[in-house]
């Protein structure tokens, strides 16, 4: 069962849910999954305390990123020059699942020189542009899952990629809009903000980005500032 936490709004289904785990029956496996969140849900505590096993998946360090990365690349049979791994963990800032897929990529594009597949460094360094996550659906969708560490590094990320505050601000506006019913230009993030936020809280987090912008524009306000906070305010932090 996937984002188990859209259950914790009912306290009935948690506790029915949670009586049903106490009392299995047959051969069958039942794995409940948490979404990331930067705070313990004690709503579904009752769960975590009848499952038989609890496993967290800890963000990998970098030493486990480039063990990992260097025997990803030699199950592929491509011969890597000394520095590879570490320049694409570098380029994802730690970020793991940015890192696997640019490993894949790397995979696949790897060029063929005698016979053999090889990825040089400066060929991966060519290959890992633009900036990691300088991407706007990237953030609007941390924004909409709520995981406000990730969206504040990927606003970092856009900023100093060149995208516009103005984008920035319009986009949050769009996605917060969507939730409580108007036009969406990403119609399943605004979906996945209006699932987690209610009708009061959105049209807060809507006067939050009024109140961002026109703080940015009459310059009262450091615009990275503003943003920032207008991320949170989204975010429901």
């Amino acid at each position: 069962m996937l984002e188990i936490e859209d259950l914790g709004r009912s306290e009935k289904r948690v506790a029915a849910l949670a009586a049903g785990l106490a009392t299995p029956s047959g051969g069958s496996c039942l794995v409940l999954h948490e979404s990331e969140s930067d705070t313990l849900r004690k709503s579904l505590e009752p769960l975590r305390a009848a499952s038989s096993l609890r496993w967290v998946a800890e963000v990998p360090a970098r030493s486990d990123l480039l063990r990992w990365g260097r025997c990803r690349l030699a199950v592929g049979d491509v011969d890597i020059e000394p520095g590879v791994v570490e320049t694409v963990a570098d380029a994802c800032e730690g970020d793991p699942l940015t890192f696997f897929n640019e490993l894949e990529k790397l995979d696949v594009i790897a060029p063929l020189t005698n016979g053999r597949r090889r990825i040089t460094r400066q060929a991966a360094e060519a290959m890992l542009k633009p900036v990691l996550g300088a991407d706007l659906p990237e953030y609007l969708s941390a924004v909409a899952l709520g995981r406000s560490q990730l969206a504040g590094r990927a606003l970092a990320r856009l900023l100093t990629a060149g995208v516009g505050e103005g984008t920035v601000l319009f986009a949050l506006s769009n996605l917060v809009g969507g939730a409580l019913g108007g036009w969406a230009r990403n119609r399943d993030l605004s979906a996945a903000l209006a699932s987690r936020r209610t009708p009061r809280e959105l049209a807060r987090s809507i006067d939050a980005i009024y109140r961002a912008e026109a703080a940015w524009k009459s310059g009262r306000a450091d615009v990275v500032a503003v943003l920032e906070q207008a991320t949170r305010a989204v975010c429901g932090v």
